[in-house]
């Protein structure tokens, strides 16, 4: 009974430093907890079986921990984990050749102090330079970015 509870330590200490390697990565308690079972399998051989018994138990955990090791740093087994996708989109980017400073267009949400400007009949992300600006209000063009108008009401 004592070789099958070795035995078990031994192999859930095994699947759960694997657990750790695939599933949860990082240290976690899944991978403490199977040093641990693998560690308090080897000490029991020690302590019950004596030297011998506990030193081909140890160098069959180190001799597994290695072959172990070797498969989950192989790269055939990452990329059979990773994802394969690609991030195809891109934020919105305009021309900044269709705006300049000084042109005027039209809050088309509330600035506050970010939100969504029409300028040379294009629609684009604006920023107010001061106070908030209420949506149906003419604006003016202070600075061009690549993504947005830093942009501030119009004085009539």
């Amino acid at each position: 009974m004592t070789i099958l509870a070795i035995i078990l330590l031994v192999i859930f200490g095994f699947l759960l430093i694997m657990l750790e390697f695939f599933v949860v990565p990082g240290i976690t308690i899944a991978g403490i907890g199977g040093i641990i079972l693998m560690v308090g399998g080897v000490y029991l051989t020690y302590d019950i079986y004596g030297s011998p018994a506990g030193h081909y138990c140890l160098g069959a955990v180190l001799l597994i921990s290695i072959i172990l090791t070797y498969f989950a740093f192989r790269s055939d087994t990452w990329n059979r984990l990773a994802l394969k996708s690609e991030i195809k989109g891109k934020a919105n980017t305009h021309e900044t050749n269709d705006y300049k400073v000084g042109d005027f267009g039209v809050a088309v949400s509330r600035l506050a102090p970010m939100g969504t400007v029409e300028v040379n009949n294009l629609s684009i992300e604006g920023q107010s330079v001061g106070p908030f600006i209420d949506q149906g209000t003419e604006i003016e063009v202070v600075k061009v970015l690549r993504n947005k108008l830093i942009v501030k009401p119009k004085i009539d």
